[in-house]
């Protein structure tokens, strides 16, 4: 006898019309399963030749080359693929996510539970070390597999899959607005604080002029001062470059030589960078613990210039499915980054086998690369709007459905804010936010298609009720002739 003998079971215990669970039902975990089980696999340690003697005379002897199954015994891969998905698609941190995850039997129905389990599922920690080790290709896997369970619930058709809508946006990254003071003083106390670790005794730190410096500045520009606020910002820069010239001097006197000294080497290189930058210089850098940071304009009047990563978004022309979601590091232009996307979505529509043929896109692709670096693709934009022909026209007015997509993604789905680190963190969040609007998107076409079939099956339920009604009535109503007769009968 076991303890689940007296448990309920999750499937008696949730809705089986809730769209999370049929969802859950529909999705192919094991070919999931099998695809990201060699990211997973156990290496073979490396081996290590040494020499030795006997009486035989020297010998070689080596030892590793095996794979070992040291270490805790890893968690399903069905639980943390589930958790990657619920985390984007409502909207969760890593450590809402298995607090909510505790305590939803809908979503550990989904995760593959049999029983109800009031446990963590896992440590906030481990969601974002699977993550980062499924990488690109693994989260491409679990976006792929949401377009082909779009396609076997018949929420969308196959042909549908050979237009698609293409469009860029600006993945912000989690750091604060770009001000020159405020840049300056953190380059001073990171350069300070690595010195310190690296053994290297400074003559001075300037820790409450720069205190008094900082508080200035915010005055000047909020009272629009702007020479005294430029006067600050230079005595700023001249600390900045005392501290950086004295620590060049010392780095040979430095007590740790090991990873202390190549963490005070970067942290050099980045104040170098933003006591050398000038207004008008290209590259620089915006956030000293992020910079692959780039300054995008997108032409918005109410934010003239957003700090992140240029991210492409491809959707389905008619039902709006992303097919297509990846980030593209430099700022380019966004008629070089179409044929890179177009690209992602023909792998990721290999499941379905289907290939695109059209591109609906806006002005910014608009050029004669774009049309060389994809021969066999329609590209479809306003510019060629004299010599469309009626469909085609009819099409490019559906363009501007893409431009939800992307509010949802940045409203919905956690692309407003990036915390993921570096440029590898960029593209894994991109295809995180897809993923987690795809599984909204299905949970919704799902409670679509269920609706009208429950609805259908009310409607003849409640015709069987009243047919039974009417039956019932008639069957009464011989009895109690059948009755009154009998009586008049014996009467007599």
């Amino acid at each position: 006898m076991t303890d689940d003998f007296f448990r309920s079971r999750l499937d008696g215990m949730i809705d089986p019309r809730h769209p999370l669970a049929v969802l859950g039902d529909k999705l192919p975990w094991h070919k999931l399963e099998a695809s990201i089980a060699p990211i997973f696999a156990h290496q073979p340690s490396p081996v290590e030749t040494d020499t030795g003697f006997d009486f035989g005379g020297e010998f070689v002897k080596s030892k590793g080359g095996d794979v070992s199954n040291k270490g805790r015994p890893r968690l399903s891969f069905r639980l943390m693929i589930a958790l990657t998905m619920l985390k984007n698609s409502f909207n969760c941190s890593d450590e809402e996510l298995v607090q909510r995850f505790a305590d939803s039997v809908t979503w550990q129905y989904f995760a593959g539970y049999e029983y109800f389990d009031s446990r963590l599922p896992c440590d906030a920690t481990q969601v974002g070390r699977f993550r980062t080790a499924l990488g690109e290709a693994g989260l491409e896997e679990i976006l792929s597999a949401t377009i082909k369970a779009a396609l076997d619930i018949g929420a969308v058709k196959k042909s549908e899959f050979e237009r698609l809508i293409v469009d860029t946006t600006v993945q912000e990254k989690a750091i604060a607005h770009p001000i020159d003071s405020r840049l300056l003083d953190i380059a001073r106390r990171k350069v300070v604080q690595a010195a310190k670790r690296a053994g290297i005794e400074l003559k001075q730190t300037f820790d409450r002029e720069c205190k008094e410096l900082r508080r200035s500045a915010g005055g000047y520009a909020h009272a629009k001062q702007f020479k005294r606020l430029r006067r600050t910002i230079k005595r700023q820069k001249t600390i900045l470059g005392i501290l950086l010239r004295e620590v060049q001097r010392k780095l040979p006197l430095a007590k740790n030589q090991g990873k202390e000294l190549e963490t005070l080497q970067m942290w050099l290189e980045r104040a170098t960078r933003i006591h050398t930058q000038k207004r008008k210089d290209k590259d620089k850098l915006y956030a000293l613990h992020a910079p692959e940071v780039e300054c995008i304009g997108k032409g918005k009047a109410r934010k003239p210039f957003e700090f992140g990563v240029k991210a492409g978004i491809a959707v389905t022309h008619k039902q709006g499915l992303i097919v297509g979601a990846r980030s593209f590091p430099g700022n380019p232009w966004d008629g070089h980054t179409l044929s890179e996307q177009i690209e992602q979505a023909s792998v990721l529509l290999e499941a379905v086998n289907v290939k695109p043929k059209q591109v609906v896109v806006d002005l910014g692709y608009r050029g004669k690369d774009v049309d060389a670096a994809l021969p066999n693709i329609e590209i479809i934009h306003r510019g060629k709007i004299k010599t469309m022909t009626q469909t085609q026209r009819k099409w490019l007015r559906r363009r501007q459905a893409v431009e939800p997509a992307i509010g949802h993604l940045k409203a919905d789905h956690r692309m407003d804010r990036n915390w993921l680190k570096g440029s590898t963190g960029d593209a894994l969040h991109t295809l995180c936010c897809a993923v987690g609007y795809n599984i909204k998107w299905l949970m919704r076409a799902i409670a679509r298609l269920g609706l009208r079939g429950l609805l259908l099956g009310l409607d003849l339920l409640t015709q069987l009720s009243e047919l039974e009604r009417n039956i019932s009535k008639q069957i009464k109503f011989q009895f109690e002739n059948r009755n009154l007769n009998t009586q008049v009968l014996l009467k007599l």
